[in-house]
């Protein structure tokens, strides 16, 4: 099997990334010498069962007695393969579970895990091993080896989890004198090959909606221990089988170019820092972290077998981390806006960055320099950090505990974030945006007809209607996040009231409850073919899409912009396509902006409204405390009289304050009918979000700051600030004449100047001439503007609707010229200020800066 180098070459983000592959014109032909099978496999056994030597250490001894332990709840639930017969786990019945079949084969791997981790009772255990074979026999005979009777349910678990399981079995049994019956390997992988969907004789389909980003790694992962292990056992096609496998993988590594799409596949990394699994849906923190994890073990298990030149990837990972994963990590916690259906499971939040911390324990083991001491250091910012204590018997790898230990007690590491104090970031592959400053960090959620608005699967996040319509997540430092966001918030707090939220008031039906208790919409005679799995659950039900292309912003140093058009989902743009009993509905109108400045997040919303005449509410802000927490929400109204709520208000400004947690946020209201403030005790199941959590109810306090927007008034505007930790004497300053202005807003134009700032930012969304004190913009465009103190004009321009191939701004004032910034800004003066003509063509809304001077 040979490297189609030309090919690497086209797919991968660097040539550098070239000297990844052996340099010879064949893999298989003329490597063994170089390439060692056996040590892959040694490698592969030391990363998840440990050494001798780390497995010694004290800080590994929690771990190594949960893997025991695990081991031993095993073998006492495993029946006896004589007798067993629809159980081999008690309590763990197969016949059509798809689920439990998967379990099964986890709960084996986890009995071999043992014996083969030293340290504990179990290890070396030759009857515990047989155990584990003889149930790999077991149930590849009943179950798993008749392909016509197999593939219900999920295929995920078919295509991954089983393969992960058994592959890992297998490796860590393979240098076992006779534990592996003669037969029983090839058997195990021609059955693997059998379940990959659309597969060309059981190999990776590139062209496979199913084959890609994370799911690609994992699937590549497994076929790359298949390939050693047929290796290690003399058994044909093994190294071709890795050749394959490492070129396939090699794939994730590759920044996606949204115009230039290979296999149709839009999983993986962005330019921007973003991340995309299921083509349309923003998961960092879900399944970028799996992808992480899985690229970092990879290294690993490749580490000296003469297969790969992994250092050559290294740098990729690290760019993962610092601009994907760094600036969605708030003191420990994983943000909202990136965990899909994830963010209503009760592990969620702080235990999501564990894997992170564990990816980069490993990753900073092989990088060099500034940058392994930089990782290293953020190791440490996060323990620091995190309100939860992080502990390490909850990595896979006990040599990576290991490595944590170290990295922890070693005084010469200070703890260092690899985010600047201040950062602005635009996400806008993936329609995000993080804005982080001393004391708080601000994540917003938007969406368009390139993004979900949300992901529902599985009856996880049952009522994610609007969390990708400008849902917004203020984290405050020194929060214990768990008490603000994460599972409670979404069961306590109204899925038409989330923070930043427009929504028309309705009652909306989860999807059990319109389709007879099932998790998806059944239609499968139907010509869109609806299925569990098929293309059209996923389009209109799993996580669709809006129907606007107009979400973008842009960003200047640390200061950002962003802008969105709400829109209809597409199951409601093409509800005559769809079957009678398929239930769409329709969403309120809103063109919104938000402005990310030092002290402010500026929010701005025009023709707030809806064409069906129903009441729409914008929730400017809504919290949550424990009930016995001293919350106390004050204000002042127009004229400056003071105010308590809750209650309902013209509304100068309002602080919410909770003493137990330390923490206040303020609302300036710049342009506002009356806020209707809420303030009560809410009790709710888990179970209302997610059909797998417990049953557990859960009571807290919620605050709520909404606008009502009446249909007889017709399309509203709105415009207010949300204000982090501020006094109400800060907030009254505002009222009596702060920095902020609201110089435009309406459904063409949205722009606000900040006079401490000196800063201008605007964003425009409508074609024509939009024009301002300060600017003239032709067509959608955002666009900040910054005057030093030196008198020199910064600017940044981006395209929101990526579509434009330029965009046209006149800088009002005294000519200038250019100092510096992108080739792709053009500067002429012209009669009465300054032109840009920014190339946005295929920038795909990233911004464009300048420096202007005279």
């Amino acid at each position: 099997m040979e490297f189609t180098r030309r090919r690497l070459l086209s797919t991968l983000p660097a040539a550098g990334l070239l000297a990844v592959l052996p340099a010879r014109t064949g893999f298989a032909a003329g490597s063994a010498a170089a390439a060692d099978p056996a040590l892959l496999l040694a490698n592969t056994r030391a990363v998840f069962a440990g050494t001798a030597e780390t497995n010694a250490r004290p800080e590994a001894a929690a771990k190594v007695a949960a893997l025991h332990a695990t081991a031993r709840a095993n073998l006492a639930a495993m029946a006896d393969t004589g007798t067993a017969t629809t159980e081999l786990f008690t309590g763990v019945p197969l016949g059509t579970s798809d689920v439990n079949l998967a379990t099964s084969y986890r709960m084996l791997y986890e009995i071999a895990l043992a014996t083969r981790a030293p340290g504990g009772g179990l290890h070396g255990d030759t009857a515990a091993q047989r155990r584990a074979v003889d149930g790999l026999v077991w149930l590849h005979e009943r179950y798993y080896g008749d392909q016509a009777r197999g593939y219900y349910g999920n295929w995920h678990n078919w295509e991954i989890a089983i393969s992960t399981h058994v592959g890992k079995t297998f490796a860590l049994l393979a240098d076992v004198p006779g534990a592996v019956p003669a037969g029983l390997l090839t058997t195990y992988v021609a059955s693997m090959d059998a379940y990959l969907r659309n597969g060309k004789e059981g190999d990776v389909d590139l062209d496979s909606r199913f084959h890609t980003g994370a799911n690609l790694a994992d699937i590549t992962t497994n076929r790359i221990l298949q390939g050693a292990l047929l290796s290690a056992a003399q058994e044909p096609g093994g190294e071709a089988r890795i050749a394959k496998a490492l070129e396939d993988q090699l794939t994730v590594f590759a920044t996606i170019d949204p115009y230039d799409i290979r296999h149709g596949n839009t999983d993986g990394y962005y330019a921007d820092g973003s991340f995309i699994q299921h083509h349309s849906v923003a998961y960092t923190g879900s399944y970028g972290k799996g992808l992480l994890t899985r690229v970092v073990q990879t290294l690993k298990i490749l580490d000296g077998t003469g297969f790969a030149n992994t250092g050559a990837l290294v740098p990729v990972v690290q760019r993962w981390v610092r601009d994907g994963f760094a600036p969605l990590i708030f003191e420990g916690w994983m943000m909202e806006i990136v965990k899909g259906r994830a963010v209503v499971r009760t592990t969620s939040g702080y235990t999501d960055v564990a894997a992170v911390v564990e990816a980069v324990v490993d990753l900073a083991d092989y990088a060099t320099g500034a940058e392994a001491a930089a990782l290293k250091s953020y190791v440490k910012h996060i323990r620091a950090t995190s309100r939860a204590a992080l502990d390490p018997a909850g990595f896979v790898s006990p040599v990576s505990v290991v490595r944590y230990a170290d990295i922890v007690g070693d005084d010469a590491v200070p703890p260092a974030d690899l985010n600047p104090a201040a950062r602005s970031v635009a996400y806008n592959a993936m329609d995000k945006h993080v804005h982080r400053r001393p004391g708080f960090a601000f994540a917003l959620a938007r969406s368009s007809d390139r993004i979900s608005k949300y992901e529902y699967m599985s009856g996880e996040n049952l009522m994610p209607w609007f969390q990708g319509d400008g849902a917004y997540y203020l984290y405050l430092s020194g929060q214990d996040q768990t008490r603000a966001y994460g599972v409670d918030y979404y069961t306590v707090v109204s899925p038409y009231g989330l923070a930043g939220a427009t929504a028309p008031v309705e009652r909306r039906g989860t999807v059990p409850e319109l389709y007879d208790g099932k998790l998806w919409y059944d239609n499968p005679g139907h010509p869109l073919n609806f299925t569990s799995s098929s293309e059209s659950q996923n389009t209109y039900v799993y996580f669709p899409r809006g129907t606007n292309r107009h979400s973008g912003g842009a960003v200047l140093g640390a200061y950002g912009t962003s802008a969105m058009v709400q829109s209809d989902d597409v199951a409601y743009a093409e509800r005559e396509r769809l079957p009678d009993d398929f239930v769409v509905y329709r969403n309120a109108t809103a063109t919104k902006s938000w402005f990310m400045l030092d002290d402010e997040i500026v929010v701005l919303a025009a023709g707030v409204g809806d064409p069906a005449g129903r009441t729409v509410t914008t929730t400017v802000d809504a919290r949550t405390a424990d009930p016995s927490a001293d919350v106390a929400v004050t204000g002042a109204r127009g004229d400056g009289r003071a105010w308590e709520g809750p209650g309902t208000a013209q509304l100068s400004w309002l602080r919410y304050a909770d003493a137990a947690e330390g923490t206040a946020v303020g609302y300036v209201f710049l342009d506002a009918p009356r806020v209707r403030v809420g303030l009560e005790d809410v009790t709710r199941s888990r179970r209302v979000v997610r059909t797998g959590n417990p049953d557990t109810a859960v009571t807290r306090t919620v605050f709520s700051a909404t606008v009502d927007h009446e249909p007889r008034h017709g399309l509203a505007r709105l415009a207010y600030a949300l204000v982090p930790h501020a006094s109400a004497a800060q907030l009254d300053a505002y009222r009596r004449g702060g920095p902020l202005t609201v110089t435009a807003n309406s459904p063409r134009l949205q722009a606000v100047r900040h006079s401490g700032l000196r800063l201008t930012a605007a964003n425009a969304f409508t074609p024509g001439r939009h024009d301002t004190e300060e600017l003239s913009i032709d067509g959608p465009a955002s666009v900040l503007v910054r005057t030093g103190d030196d008198g020199r004009v910064e600017m940044a321009v981006a395209d929101p609707t990526m579509d434009r191939d330029t965009v046209t701004v006149v800088l009002r004032g005294r000519p200038l010229r250019k100092a510096a910034g992108d080739d792709g800004v053009r500067v002429s003066r012209v009669a009465g200020g300054t032109k840009l003509v920014v190339d946005t063509h295929h920038a795909y809304g990233r911004s464009l800066t300048v420096s202007l001077e005279k």
